[in-house]
């Protein structure tokens, strides 16, 4: 456990109570604002510190990898991808993280791969429980027939590495490809082979990184990427909990959903390993998940 937090909210509520009775003894209305506002300030860190001692592992306090794929269904899929990946980025900024942009694969519709780099305090250990399979119904905007339609893209989170975590790679097991990168970025992006994909061999791990001019930027990038995700896999198998990180394994359909996010004939977000819903889809995918991110941390620490 972190103390020294604990030790300064102790103060806080200390210096608080001394406040109030002063304020008492003076019978002082005038102070009561300040003291309520004091008050709730503590509250406020007491709740989110009670959160921080939900995530004592040893990377969750590191920054973050989050890579949203879409599944199955073309235009559909792609779009839902899309959407996905906006609701993260509309988190991180509501939290003040900050967003760099690693590998971005666009497609008709939206988005086919994208995969970004949260910094900020506890960034993985907040969006560890994304993880998974998400499954959007809702009435298709690609429809000439208005349809329901149910679209699926998976989302994968992991922590960032230090350089006090080694991660042995082989260059035996590593297989280099360079191509050129796509999308946005001017001449010199799109006619070098700038853009990096590394495979390991023995786990058949891909990882790609094009969002630098500079072919070395993108190596070293891709190469945090690859480590970040070795120590996962190797993690998982030394503590024989697949079933932890089975999500980035599963098909990307029906029945591996983590959270099912329905538009129509009604409006709601539930996840099906706490049961937290939310009626407010809008509100949601604006980026408002901490209820889900809160609820999952709770019931994982029991």
């Amino acid at each position: 456990m972190r103390y020294e937090p604990w030790i300064t909210l102790d103060t806080e509520a200390g210096d608080i109570a001394v406040h109030l009775e002063l304020a008492l003894e003076a019978a002082d209305e005038g102070e009561a604002d300040e003291i309520e506002t004091k008050f709730e300030a503590l509250k406020s860190n007491y709740e989110q510190q009670n959160l921080l001692e939900l995530m004592p592992g040893e990377v969750d306090g590191n920054d973050c990898f989050l890579t949203v794929h879409s599944g199955a269904g073309g235009t559909e899929a792609c779009d839902w991808a899309s959407m996905l990946f906006r609701m993260y980025l509309r988190w991180a900024e509501r939290r003040g993280f900050k967003i760099e942009e690693v590998d971005m694969q666009e497609a008709e519709g939206g988005l086919k791969s994208a995969t970004i780099k949260v910094l900020g305090a506890y960034a993985y250990g907040y969006l560890k429980c994304e993880t998974g399979v998400h499954r959007l119904v809702r009435i298709s905007p690609f429809d000439a027939n208005s349809r329901r339609h149910t679209s699926f893209s998976s989302v994968y989170a992991f922590p960032v590495l230090d350089d006090s975590i080694e991660v042995e790679i082989k260059p035996e097991d590593l297989r280099v490809d360079t191509y050129r990168s796509g999308g946005a970025g001017g001449q010199h992006i799109n006619k070098t082979d700038s853009a990096v994909r590394f495979t390991h061999l023995p786990t058949g791990i891909v990882v790609a990184c094009q969002s630098e001019r500079s072919q070395t930027m993108n190596r070293a990038t891709a190469m945090s990427m690859l480590r970040a995700r070795l120590y996962e896999h190797y993690k998982t198998e030394k503590e024989k909990e697949n079933e932890k990180f089975a999500a980035e394994k599963k098909d990307i359909s029906w029945g591996n959903q983590v959270r099912n996010y329905v538009f129509q004939p009604y409006t709601l977000v539930k996840d099906t390993r706490t049961k937290v819903e939310s009626g407010n889809i809008q509100a949601v995918m604006d980026g408002e998940i901490d209820m889900f991110i809160e609820a999952f941390l709770k019931a994982a620490a029991v």
